[in-house]
């Protein structure tokens, strides 16, 4: 005897009803128990299933026959009354369809038949297609008695996206995602299966968006896949996209597929295949010049947001809080290239955690946080704590660091307001490269100018992000810039020789191709809007032609007896004791800041060991301990007269 699962309705009772007449009738049940059955028919989820997987009368009734014996007793009873092993475990089989339904026809069981492509019924073991028990798929079943579920089968990997709040602004609808609108609605009206919607933005937010927009206005709830995701075998594959295919028939859905940054070719090869098994709209997200554009469907490039567009958004976000940011409001639009959704759930967390006269630097702070987060998987975010009296360098090249932060404040009013971008829009960028030996204050300069503009500061190892594998390093590069071009953090490249050396006189194909590196990472240095610094130890072996293309270039000089004096001086904090420190003799220690910030942690360490003040004899081990890590030895001269 089957298990009643519900109840049923009065709607799916009349569907009901003539199909348990025929098994009644073919049962040889007395005709009085014929009299209950109503002979309307009309149910509205079944009439939806039948359309929208073009199901034949028989096919629909063949359905119906296996729903019956899950919620319905009678049918059961009927099963019961036939003779014995006519149906497996009082379960209906093909068989006895063909002997009491209408219409019957062999191709309703057909592996390529709705029923089955669609997985709404399924076929248990048997000796034959013909006495098989057949089973409907609890996720159909549950559809025709309109309790609202999903497919537990998708849940692990593909899940629903919550509906947005309010209505998109009309700045986010561009003309290509109008046209993304009527290429998912003219497909689905005209029966015609439609190519993949390629999303192509910076950032995984922004595509998201993109596909939520442009599900709302066909009215199409929305999912979400991770390519990494997809089954790489071809079976698994064909199920899920059969699953979902049903799924979104049944729900009204589009799925969103995100690429990531994935380019595994295995997974580009599975996400193809998916995508061509599927007939139901889909969008497949993925960051710019990325191998998967490759792929056929309609391009949607991300709208590109003029600063005039992103003033309106965040007047729209902020609201009467715009007026209240003492100046800072101009600079915040100018700074943070967010998009649209990212600019509105930043301006109601402004609201919300804004008090009276810090609704500027709330709304900084915000911007900060939420434009970072793509760029802190790809780099080394560093603490801005160095200030400018940090930094013992000669007047010049402090000069040159001012002016670095004058460019980055000012550039709205010279490039805009008095129109030098209308002249070119090349050379706009603010591109550095420090130049000197380790420890002489390049990162500390970072510091000092990412603190000055109150901006994230990304540390980029070169040596790390240059590949063997041609395109790689591209490809590397591409990543972080995009990653980082919504906050216009400060990047610092260090160990630029990695990739910098010259390259101008091409011998072998591996010239050739770091040249195209070399080139590549300068044009995205000269279209960021933010600060791009480069640091090198060996300024000498990077090729002028490449040097010329940076604006500001500053050289870290190994300082003299009296600036590390001076450091000496600055190095231990205000609340550090000390006794009887000689910072002239200190200073005959030939090393760089970075070196003395070295030796200074390490006397502090071996005189709290001591209980005692620090003294000249614990920077002298600490020296020792490390000229050591140098592989360099003290000289008489270095400590003539400490102790």
């Amino acid at each position: 005897m089957s298990t009643v699962l519900h109840q049923p309705g009065t709607g799916i009772s009349r569907a009901l009803a003539p199909v348990y007449s025929a098994l009644a009738q073919y049962a040889g049940l007395p005709a009085e128990s014929l009299d209950a059955c109503s002979t309307e028919t009309g149910h509205a989820p079944l009439e939806r299933l039948a359309e929208s997987f073009g199901l034949s009368s028989f096919e629909r009734d063949l359905l119906l026959l296996c729903a019956g014996v899950e919620i319905d007793p009678r049918f059961a009873g009927a099963l019961a009354a036939l003779p014995p092993n006519t149906v497996p475990q009082c379960r209906p089989t093909f068989g006895l369809a063909l002997a009491c339904l209408k219409n019957p026809h062999w191709s309703a069981i057909s592996p390529y038949s709705p029923l089955r492509r669609w997985l709404l019924l399924e076929v248990e073991s048997g000796d034959s297609l013909v006495t098989g028990a057949l089973r409907i798929d609890p996720r159909i079943l549950l559809y025709l008695l309109e309790v609202p579920t999903a497919d537990e089968a998708l849940a692990p990997v593909i899940r629903p996206v919550a509906p947005r709040r309010g209505s998109a602004s009309p700045l986010q609808r561009t003309n290509a995602m109008e046209l993304g609108v009527r290429y998912w609605l003219g497909g689905v009206h005209n029966g015609a299966p439609p190519m993949p919607l390629l999303l192509v933005a910076r950032t995984e937010q922004t595509r998201m968006a993109m596909a939520q927009e442009i599900a709302d206005a066909c009215g199409f709830g929305l999912a979400q896949l991770r390519a990494s995701e997809i089954p790489p075998g071809p079976v698994e594959r064909d199920r899920l996209a059969r699953r979902w295919a049903r799924e979104a028939v049944l729900t009204g859905s589009a799925l969103y597929i995100e690429s990531g940054n994935g380019e595994r070719a295995d997974e580009i090869e599975a996400m193809t295949a998916f995508c061509a098994r599927l007939h139901v709209p889909i969008a497949v997200g993925m960051p710019q010049e990325l191998t998967l554009e490759h792929l056929p469907g309609l391009r949607i490039p991300q709208p590109t947001l003029s600063v005039e567009q992103r003033r309106t958004l965040w007047s729209e976000s902020l609201g009467s809080l715009a007026h209240q940011m003492n100046g800072m409001f101009e600079r915040i639009v100018e700074q943070f290239d967010l998009p649209p959704a990212e600019i509105a759930f930043a301006g109601a967390l402004a609201n919300l955690a804004s008090g009276p006269g810090d609704g500027g630097e709330k709304t900084w702070q915000i911007c900060r946080q939420r434009s970072r987060r793509s760029l802190d998987q790809l780099a080394r975010r560093i603490e801005t704590r160095a200030q400018w009296d940090d930094l013992i360098l000669p007047e010049p090249q402090k000069q040159t660091l001012r002016q670095i932060v004058t460019h980055v404040r000012e550039r709205a009013l010279v490039y805009r307001q008095w129109g030098f971008e209308e002249r070119s829009a090349r050379g706009l960028a603010v591109t550095a490269m420090f130049s000197g030996t380790s420890g002489t204050g390049k990162t500390m300069a970072a510091e000092v100018i990412a603190g000055t503009l109150d901006l994230d500061l990304f540390h980029v190892d070169l040596s790390t992000v240059v590949s063997k594998y041609i395109g790689e390093t591209e490809k590397n590069l591409r990543r972080i810039f995009d990653a980082a071009e919504e906050s216009s953090a400060v990047l610092l490249f260090d160990e630029a020789d990695a990739l910098f050396g010259k390259r101008t006189d091409v011998r072998d194909s591996r010239d050739r191709y770091a040249n195209l590196e070399v080139s590549y990472l300068l044009q995205r240095m000269e279209a960021y809007q933010g600060v791009a610094i480069l640091t090198t130890n060996m300024k000498q072996v990077i090729d002028p032609a490449f040097v010329r293309r940076i604006r500001f270039i500053v050289q870290f000089q190994y300082p003299d007896a009296a600036r590390r004096a001076v450091i000496w001086q600055r190095i231990f904090p205000a609340r550090t004791p000390v006794e009887r420190l000689d910072y002239e003799r200190l200073a005959q220690l030939n090393v760089p800041g970075g070196v003395i910030r070295n030796i200074a942690l390490q006397a502090a360490f071996l005189a709290a060991e001591e209980k005692q003040p620090i003294g000249m004899k614990h920077i002298l081990e600490g020296a020792r301990c490390e000229y050591g890590k140098l592989e360099r030895s003290l000289t008489p001269a270095e400590t003539r007269g400490w102790i």
